[in-house]
């Protein structure tokens, strides 16, 4: 029980809603493997945009969840897309090399960031439901159970 009471203040402190939840506009991004990232292009699917860096422990802290949230839904229903926003594209690709991070990495700025919303603190992530809405913001840690709890909440109804 103390699992779920756990996991539970986990998805609750993950919820901020997104004033009005209206629909993103699309952005446009350009990852380290030279693909476009667009949020019209994952329509029907959960699109996870984390803003990270490199220097940030509790960034840190949060790849392996993310790593595996990521592959666990990549084919089905959800994707993830990390936007650094710190580094030369180079010592980005090694980082991502080095902890095997298998989304798709977007070196960014304040200016690209702009497109979605504010980063007043990293880690920040931005979810958008199937239809492209902007759901929640969080400054701070995610996890794969707490997101995926929110989802199923959502899911549910």
């Amino acid at each position: 029980m103390q699992l779920r009471t756990l996991l539970f203040a986990a998805a609750a402190a993950l919820v901020l809603l997104v004033a009005g939840s209206a629909a993103a506009k699309d952005f446009v991004f350009k990852d380290t493997q030279g693909q476009t990232q667009r949020l019209s292009d994952y329509h029907g699917k959960w699109v996870l945009v984390n803003f990270w860096a490199t220097w940030c422990p509790p960034c840190m802290a949060e790849i392996p969840d993310l790593i595996a949230l990521h592959n666990a839904h990549k084919d089905k229903d959800l994707v993830v897309i990390g936007v650094s926003m710190d580094s030369t594209r180079e010592a980005v690709k090694k980082f991502v090399a080095k902890h095997g991070i298998t989304y798709p990495i977007v070196v960014g700025d304040y200016k690209l960031a702009g497109q979605i919303g504010e980063v007043e603190g990293l880690p920040t992530s931005y979810l958008f439901d199937p239809d492209g809405k902007a759901v929640v913001a969080h400054t701070g840690v995610v996890t794969q159970a707490s997101l995926e709890e929110y989802i199923r909440s959502k899911s549910a109804k």
